[in-house]
């Protein structure tokens, strides 16, 4: 059976726009119609105008070919500023902000020709506060956080691809328990310029697809490089397999899909060998917290002084903490970090790539919050890239997955080597 437009990969979608064969108000009249049928249930979406995007969607089939992305829907995380719809940031502090410019990667995006199909829903300025967006597999459980619309809105056949944003655990989570594929870069690749900033050193912007070839389309254009446009397959890759010192906490479902790859991979070809962290190393998810809630506490200065009643109990909490913790500790922590970041480069002499948990298991139910970033903390701190890669299912029929990541700067070729192992593990039956 031929599958619905808006259930189209981006690659397949994007080669018929290409081609004409296809036009862009086709596409994201089936993009509107998923979403009339489903948003009442996901909410996943904090600004829509169907009128304005049937509008550009016409004069894109009007025009010449803008880009690589001509005519494709794109969801915007509703923390990147866009100059024809309001940015709220999750908040009730931005009700009525409607910036003048785009953000540069919403620039990027719509210079290559994406379509932007409106502003997906965001936790609370990119904190834990949860927005009302449900997990497209089950509507009782969070999408995660803090890029929820994005992810579902993908997960849900609305749109093929979208932006986000991860500070802990905003790409990973979220695309974890929707069961799609996110990638977070390098720290530092994609300009974060008209994106509200909650901390500074680790901040990075990214996007979810449903494949890894969709994902590295996005990335392309994000990051300027064309070696994403051909991306191969990087097959039998040396596989560090890292429990890390969260372990403890990681659900049973979790557990298994750790031993299904080592196992399944091996059988394949790779390499694999599980890595042993040195003690010292033991504290770094709680250097992450207290690096992000520093840089949040000052962040988010104006805000907790002209509308602190609006912060949530939760950030306001956060934005305390970091308050309390001087500029002298926090450079401490920041030498830690970048000290420990460059051990950790060692392992990728030794291995092409480092594979190990994205989430304790499934998505929780919506009352228990957008779920613990605790597996994605570290890998911020360091700015490593990292992509999410569904595979496997839990106790409740939730999706599953592990996250690949890379040495810093080797984007493209982290993104071949998940290509290979996604193919391998998604076939393992």
């Amino acid at each position: 059976m031929a599958k619905a437009l808006n259930q189209l990969g981006a690659l397949e979608a994007v080669q018929r726009l290409q081609r004409r064969e296809l036009s862009a108000e086709q596409m994201a009249r089936a993009c509107l119609a998923r979403i009339e049928q489903r948003e009442p249930d996901v909410r996943a979406w904090a600004e829509l105008v169907p009128d304005q995007v049937l509008a550009q969607a016409r004069a894109l089939d009007a025009g010449s070919l803008r880009g690589i992305l001509h005519g494709l829907p794109l969801g915007v995380k509703d923390m990147l500023d866009t100059h024809d719809l309001p940015t709220r940031y999750g908040s009730s502090i931005y009700a009525q902000h409607q910036p003048a410019a785009d953000a540069a990667a919403v620039a990027l995006c719509r210079s290559a020709g994406a379509l932007v199909m409106g502003k997906t829903v965001t936790t609370e300025l990119a904190s834990y506060q949860p927005g009302p967006t449900r997990n497209p597999h089950n509507l009782s459980c969070t999408p995660g956080g803090s890029s929820s619309g994005s992810a579902a809105a993908v997960a849900d056949d609305m749109v093929p691809l979208a932006l986000g944003s991860q500070t802990a655990g905003s790409i990973v989570r979220p695309a974890a328990y929707c069961g799609i594929v996110g990638f977070k870069p390098t720290f530092g690749r994609v300009p974060r310029a008209g994106s509200k900033l909650l901390c500074d050193s680790l901040d990075t912007l990214g996007g979810f697809a449903r494949n890894v070839d969709d994902a590295a389309l996005l990335a392309s254009v994000l990051l300027g490089d064309a070696r994403l446009l051909d991306l191969q397959d990087v097959p039998q890759p040396r596989v560090g397999m890292l429990r890390t010192f969260q372990w403890r906490h990681a659900l049973p479902e979790t557990r298994e899909a750790f031993e299904q790859a080592a196992s399944v991979l091996a059988r394949a070809g790779a390499q694999v060998e599980e890595i042993e962290l040195p003690a010292q190393d033991c504290g770094l998810v709680q250097l992450h917290a207290d690096i992000m809630a520093f840089e949040t506490a000052r962040s988010l200065a104006f805000e907790r002084a002209e509308y602190g009643g609006q912060l949530s109990p939760r950030l306001m909490a956060i934005v305390e903490a970091g308050a309390a913790i001087t500029a002298e500790e926090n450079q401490v922590h920041q030498a830690r970090a970048q000290l420990t970041r460059q051990r950790s480069l060692q392992w990728f002499e030794r291995y092409d790539v480092v594979l190990g948990p994205s989430t304790t298991g499934e998505a929780p139910f919506l009352d228990q919050g957008t779920g613990d970033p605790l597996f994605c903390r570290v890998w911020t701190l360091f700015g490593f890239p990292t992509v999410h890669l569904p595979f496997a299912s839990g106790p409740q029929g939730l999706p599953v997955g592990l996250q690949a990541v890379g040495p810093p700067q080797a984007d493209h070729r982290l993104l071949g080597m998940a290509r290979w192992m996604h193919r391998v593990l998604s076939q393992r039956d």
